[in-house]
């Protein structure tokens, strides 16, 4: 069963336009002005100036006749669409169902999501507090139907909390007592329509509820008939529910199915064109696309792609697809294809010089299409690159980052005077049958996944202490120092060992491979 949220702000106009204007004087009393048919009419008045007589419709003269002291200013009622939709998009949060109700009030589809604030009373008054902060008055009810919510966000009750309409209570032969005490103007009906109601003394919905409905839809029309079933629920009421749009979509329908894998390429190529022009009018680049084609018999099959750097290159990304839309099945025919785009960026037009021209390409950009084709092929975890960390310890002192990633180092890069291999080995591994003239030089043999190697050149030692700070004083020990030295052996191969602790007689001296260069 849904359940349906209504927000009515009865002030959304004057406060909206306060907000546009933050440090413009609260001047009171206060009304927006718009033209009627030639003439200039208040379209919104401030609490003081409706407690003073003031109200929406009235002429300007006569509303200055009544309060000479009264401040107008023009009405911006696109400003006041803009914002409120804006409103139903932040509103996302509560519900992913949201129907902006113009030109004043939302309506949310809360069913299943309200315990996830405790119950629709709380979740009702967290929105109102929030919106309370923000400098808007809101009036808020629940109820089964949209109408029924309308009806109760608008009656005079709700201006002292949350009104909610428990569950079953419309849907009826009789309308429950919180709406059968409401004007006919909480129906939603024509003006002319109440009017011509208010004639026969027919005032409330209650007693508009018990009348026959022959007689009263061949008298009043149809639509007084219906919005009384909208309201208690007897009737379905159509929402237009408003999702934040994704700005980054193309899509192509087509006239008839297509399944040849030529065609799939076409289309592919077509919509990144077509996604990509958007791209590039809008200066943006983007690290991740998704191509979906959607089959006759409705099923969606699509594919993902990450790129290494932002790009809006329609060719370039035409060309990573194609490899890929061999795994797909087309069923018995694709009727349309969509292409989304997200992790936008700015991405600034590059101007082409002379020496631009005449030179190749250097640098990130240069390499950014093969990362790409390697990452589509090998998978996006298995292109990387080291960077530098702040770490003595190697083993920490080195992180995987993106291929191109352009992010400056804490480390501020690698240090020149401290070498280092190429290559770690995931973990130190220990080195058999080490021969070393004294205990502090290097050595000088060593036998390694069984072999030996005989060194011929050495340097060193670095010594590198372990992070004392990183733990309790308690657990430093001597142990964990180690003395590096870059040794070379008789083939030309060059490693990079350690001796683990100080030179102590009661403990042998063990040493350890923890890099090869080059």
């Amino acid at each position: 069963m849904s359940r349906i949220l209504c927000v009515w702000s009865p002030n959304w106009a004057i406060e909206t336009w306060r907000r546009r204007r933050p440090s413009a004087p609260r001047a009171e009393p206060f009304a927006l002005v718009r033209q009627d048919r030639g003439l200039r009419v208040l379209a919104a008045v401030s609490p003081d100036a409706a407690a003073a007589g003031l109200f929406p419709g009235q002429r300007v003269t006569d509303a200055q006749a009544l309060r000479p002291d009264l401040v107008l200013a023009e009405a911006e009622p696109e400003a006041d669409a803009r914002a409120l939709e804006a409103l139903a998009d932040w509103c996302v949060r509560f519900s992913p169902a949201v129907a902006p109700d113009p030109p004043d009030g939302l309506f949310l589809d809360i069913g299943g999501v309200a315990h996830l604030w405790g119950g629709e009373a709380e979740m009702a008054a967290d929105l109102a507090a929030r919106l309370g902060r923000d400098g808007l008055t809101a009036r808020i009810a629940v109820a089964d139907a949209a109408g029924a919510a309308w009806a109760l966000a608008r009656s005079p009750a709700a201006a002292a909390g949350p009104q909610i309409l428990v569950p079953g209570g419309p849907g009826g032969e009789t309308p429950p007592p919180e709406l059968a005490g409401l004007p006919l103007a909480a129906l939603r009906l024509e003006p002319a329509a109440v009017e011509r109601l208010s004639r026969l003394g027919l005032r409330r919905i209650g007693q508009l509820a018990v009348l026959p409905r022959a007689p009263l839809a061949r008298r009043f029309g149809a639509g007084v008939v219906l919005r009384l079933d909208q309201a208690l629920g007897r009737a379905p009421e159509a929402l237009a529910f408003r999702r934040p749009p994704t700005p980054w979509f193309s899509r192509l329908d087509l006239a008839e199915p297509v399944s040849a894998p030529d065609d799939l390429a076409r289309l592919c190529r077509d919509a990144a064109l077509a996604l990509c022009a958007r791209l590039e009018a809008a200066g943006r680049g983007a690290r991740r696309f998704r191509l979906d084609f959607h089959r006759v018999d409705g099923a969606p099959v699509g594919l993902e792609l990450g790129l290494s750097r932002p790009a809006r290159d329609p060719e370039r990304l035409a060309r990573l697809f194609l490899p890929r839309l061999e795994t797909l099945d087309p069923g018995f025919g694709v009727e349309a294809v969509s292409l989304q785009a997200a992790e936008a960026e700015v991405l600034a037009p590059g101007q082409a010089d002379l020496a631009s021209l005449l030179e190749p390409v250097e640098g990130p950009a240069a390499l950014a299409p093969l990362i790409d084709r390697l990452s589509d092929r090998l998978g996006p975890r298995r292109v990387w690159r080291s960077g530098p960390r702040e770490s003595h310890v190697p083993e920490r002192s080195v992180h995987r980052t993106a291929a191109l990633e352009v992010r400056p180092s804490p480390a501020g890069g690698w240090p020149a005077w401290r070498p280092r291999p190429l290559r770690l080995l995931p973990r130190p591994e220990a080195l058999e049958g080490v021969i070393a003239l004294t205990p502090d030089e290097p050595p000088r043999q060593f036998r390694w996944r069984r072999r030996v190697h005989r060194i011929h050149l050495a340097e060193g030692p670095e010594r590198i202490g372990a992070e004392w700070w990183r733990g309790p004083i308690e657990a430093v020990r001597t142990d964990q120092v180690r003395d590096y030295y870059r040794v070379e052996d008789q083939d030309g191969v060059r490693f990079w060992v350690f001796r683990s602790g100080l030179h102590d007689h009661d403990r042998p001296v063990r040493w350890w491979l923890h890099g090869l260069f080059g």
